[in-house]
């Protein structure tokens, strides 16, 4: 890093003296990402592991905490991490994308410094660069209540995150290569659960030798599942059978509670459901994470099967797997999405309640209609687009580029609609309006599910529905129970609308969670600047690393400083330092 070690040590002091004074703690992680020999679906390959794990580490915090984590680059390319759904506030540097920060070169290590301020509940993180998604990296995000805030269900008796994604054979430096040729990812070769090849429900079509997952439960007891969709391109649906699964939050917010016997989980996407374990042990019971909106019969083999177990249970699970319903049929994905409403009447992060936030009365300041086409030859390149622009990184962040005044590294100029001109390759940004509030429409002109994410924010989902948006399809709004999430699916031929109010000072990447679509420029910055007040924004962080432009005042990376075994400070430390500092102060000034 380029800092010295005596200022990294009083930026240590620094972090211990303030948790010791402060209400919020400070955890830290020490991790370190390298490839690991896997066999997930029978064969060995190389995936992307933390600390020795795939899936990675669950970062498990609580509302308002301080996350310090150390990540040492092993791997033979840069890297970086992004933390899906952490809004970051005021602090994009933190976010873990090309739009703000350089990468970590193989070989260093970069310390991520961020609060989870006034968030809750089910996130993951993953690799933001260069396809390495598809090899793994990713890992489950916590935000638990605070104590003085109540949860809006009884308390779990266990609390269970699952990671559902298709898996290819095949590397991710050979993936990227096809999509750079304009080869379609094709069939996955196998859908995982938590990293597993499925059971073997059907030796016609799961070999013998593949590693499963079981999860063991007791009968009578309810558990929390945390659904994360961390695959590439596909849908899926997640079941488990002859068990309801009761919805109760969706990337950050509590829900209606509502009893469903399956849920489409798309690329990107996270759910909690309760689920309790109430059926009479018979035998073991399959769940299934299985591909929506396929007809080709190669598609027969991707299918995802773990086990649920109970302690009581009489014997394996056996015969067909639980129906997916309405296979191929958009309309009844759409409207099971629409179901999903916020529970306006519960507290998550604060005590008031969700719904106080009125977000249907606010006055719309600026409209986005953003248009998707499918990958298309630009200047000899495959890329894909956003009304018409595919998205280049430039070498210097844009974070950087700002806060150095460096003139002409990208463009503030992102049309609000497809212009009638020929596509180009471009960095053109959304200008947004700092504390305005934006309805952006999504318009998926694609054959497939695309899914969407906006960094730095939580939106409204207030409306979806096939055909093309028009501003009569504004009547058609949910304006009072809308989801707030910040990952939502658009239909093929069909649109979604979404408010969001632009609180979060930064710059945030709104990108298509299709990897092959991302990867290709389907990807947008959105910036959000005060003019007025500089200190909306945190300041460049002390250890930051330099690229592109400002490439010259890198230094050398110094010594790594390990937290391994760290913990946050409890009550009785966080006293001891007080006493210690107060003692420290009273003799400074005698």
């Amino acid at each position: 890093m380029p800092t010295s070690s005596s200022s990294f040590l009083f930026i240590l002091l620094f972090c211990f003296s303030t948790a010791a004074l402060a209400s919020d703690p400070f955890v830290f992680y020490d991790w370190t990402v390298s490839y690991l020999t896997a066999s997930p679906l029978g064969v060995k390959q190389k995936v992307i592991g933390i600390n020795g794990q795939f899936p990675g580490p669950i970062l498990n915090v609580t509302t308002n905490w301080n996350v310090v984590v150390n990540v040492k680059n092993g791997l033979d390319e840069p890297f970086l991490l992004t933390w899906n759904g952490i809004e970051h506030r005021k602090n994009s540097w933190q976010d873990g994308v090309l739009g703000t920060n350089c990468p970590i070169p193989a070989g260093w290590n970069w310390t991520y410094q961020f609060q989870v301020k006034d968030q809750i509940g089910s996130f993951f993180y993953f690799p933001s660069l260069s396809f390495q998604r598809a090899a793994g990296g990713y890992g489950g995000i916590i935000i638990n209540n605070r104590e003085v805030i109540p949860v809006p269900f009884g308390m779990p008796d266990g609390d269970i995150t699952i990671f559902i994604s298709d898996w290819y054979s095949k590397s991710h430096k050979e993936l990227r290569q096809d999509v750079e040729k304009g080869i379609n990812l094709g069939v996955p070769d196998g859908i995982l659960i938590n990293g597993w090849g499925p059971y073997r429900f059907d030796g016609a079509v799961v070999p013998d030798g593949i590693t499963y997952l079981k999860i063991n439960v007791e009968p009578g007891k309810t558990y929390r599942l945390r659904v994360h969709n961390v695959g590439i391109s596909t849908s899926l649906n997640f079941r488990i059978q002859n068990h309801n699964l009761l919805l109760v939050e969706t990337e950050g917010s509590y829900t209606v509670q509502q009893n469903y016997t399956n849920m489409d989980v798309h690329v990107g996407q996270s759910y909690s459901f309760l689920v309790t374990m109430d059926q009479n042990a018979s035998s073991d019971y399959y769940i299934v994470a299985s591909p929506r909106f396929v007809n080709s019969s190669a598609w027969g083999s991707a299918t995802g099967v773990a086990i649920l177990h109970y302690s009581n249970s009489q014997g394996p699970a056996s015969g067909p797997l639980p129906d997916l319903p309405n296979e191929n049929d958009p309309f009844f994905s759409m409207n099971q999405a629409r179901s999903i409403r916020w529970n306006v009447s519960a507290g998550a992060a604060r005590p008031n309640p969700q719904g106080s936030f009125k977000y249907g009365q606010i006055t719309v300041t600026d409209v986005y209609v953003i248009l998707n086409r499918p990958p298309e030859l630009i200047g000899g390149k495959w890329r894909t687009t956003l009304n018409g622009i595919s998205y280049l990184p430039p070498s210097t962040p844009l974070t950087l580029a700002q806060q150095f005044n460096i003139p002409g590294v990208y463009k503030l100029d992102f049309p609000n609609k497809l212009m009638n001109r020929p596509p180009k390759i471009d960095t053109s940004l959304i200008n947004g309006t700092y504390r305005g509030f934006m309805e952006i429409i999504f318009q998926n002109n694609d054959t497939t599910v695309q899914s969407y994410h906006l960094d730095g924010y939580a939106f409204f989902v207030v409306g979806m529905d096939f055909g093309v948006w028009t501003e009569n399809s504004r009547v058609t709004y949910n304006k009072w129970d809308g989801v707030a999430r910040c990952t939502t699916q658009v239909f093929p031929g069909a649109w979604t609308a979404i408010l969001v109010s632009l609180d979060n000072a930064g710059n945030w990447n709104l990108r298509a969670e299709n990897l092959d679509s991302w990867y290709l420029g389907q990807e947008v910055y959105l910036n959000v600047l005060n003019k007025e007040n500089d200190s909306d924004e945190a300041p460049l962080p002390g250890n930051a690393i330099y690229c592109g432009l400002l490439s010259s005042l890198q230094t050398d990376q110094a010594q790594r400083v390990n937290f391994s075994g760290a913990s946050s400070l409890s009550d009785g430390h966080r006293r001891i330092l007080v006493i210690l500092l107060i003692a420290f102060l009273g003799t400074f000034f005698k």
